[in-house]
């Protein structure tokens, strides 16, 4: 009598979205998810990167007893040039020996996440981008320069320009406003004044991106210096999606915010979709499912 033939193990097919402050992955044959640190390369470094990972795959290949990995598509951002997504890629199919693996920009994870095949993705979270793709095939980004050149509209964008307006009002002799008092007591600080040299003493972009929670606090209640930067990043994010609908030629693509700052922010998100229903584009959703699962959607199609 023959023994009993084990059945085939199906491999597992993995999409991963790697932010800036975690690494997020979803196994889409079997349900799992998994989380850990951030992962990207230009973040955290090859060595942190790879722990990461590490992490990620571990968790996956624990909870469905042994399945192997056999397909993977990341997103992160940072991924603009050839070079960067090869040094992804290579990292990622040195932890998944054998398996299929495609490394693409994260704006790509936003339209897939929202069942999209073609359209413009706006992202603002702790930066901001826009990307968009037509049903020919033809594409176009916008912003994306990182904190030093850009970020307009970003969690960091918002909260650098809450600084600058305490630091003007200083400059012109004026008695600090109430987002000025209430920015420096969130960062622990005596006076307005003292931004100036906690802001180069505190680079970390995630740590002033979480201040925007205070500018957008205090423009719901209707304080007019927080109303006016909110008011401002919802044209400047307007202006990265009509960039992109321009260099498209296509003013009838359907419009996927993401992002942490475009998802949580409403106040945000309804100035934004104000502006872009004024050059044409009103189909304007906000993405309801995490990136993971785009990155899950364009792994299975490989």
């Amino acid at each position: 009598m023959s023994a009993p033939v084990a059945p085939a193990r199906t491999g597992q097919v993995v999409g991963i979205d790697i932010g800036g402050s975690k690494t997020h992955a979803v196994s889409l044959r079997h349900g799992h998810e998994a989380m850990a640190g951030s992962s990207n390369l230009a973040s955290v470094g090859t060595a942190e990167a790879g722990r990461q990972l590490d992490s990620i795959f571990d968790q996956l290949i624990r909870a469905t007893d042994g399945q192997p990995i056999t397909t993977v598509c990341a997103g992160a951002a940072g991924v603009d040039t050839v070079e960067a997504e090869l040094r992804l890629r290579d990292l990622i199919a040195a932890k998944v020996p054998g398996a299929a693996v495609r490394v693409v920009h994260d704006t790509e994870l936003i339209l897939a996440a929202a069942g999209l095949d073609h359209g413009i993705a706006l992202i603002a979270g702790t930066g901001s981008v826009a990307w968009g793709r037509t049903p020919s095939g033809a594409v176009a980004r916008a912003g994306g320069w990182g904190y030093l050149l850009g970020d307009e509209g970003s969690g960091y964008g918002i909260a650098r320009e809450a600084v600058r307006h305490a630091l003007r009002l200083v400059d012109r002799g004026h008695r600090p406003d109430r987002l000025s008092q209430q920015l420096a007591a969130d960062c622990g600080l005596q006076r307005p004044a003292q931004l100036v040299d906690h802001f180069y003493a505190t680079p970390e972009r995630r740590y002033w991106a979480g201040h925007a929670r205070l500018v957008f606090e205090l423009a719901a209640d209707g304080d007019p210096a927080a109303s006016a930067i909110v008011d401002a990043a919802a044209g400047e994010l307007a202006e990265l999606v009509g960039s992109v609908a321009r260099v498209l030629s296509d003013a009838d693509l359907p419009v996927v915010l993401g992002g942490g700052v475009l998802v949580h922010q409403p106040i945000l998100t309804a100035g934004v979709s104000e502006r872009l229903a004024t050059i044409g584009l009103t189909d304007v959703r906000v993405l309801d499912r995490d990136p993971a699962h785009g990155a899950a959607r364009l792994a299975a199609a490989l």
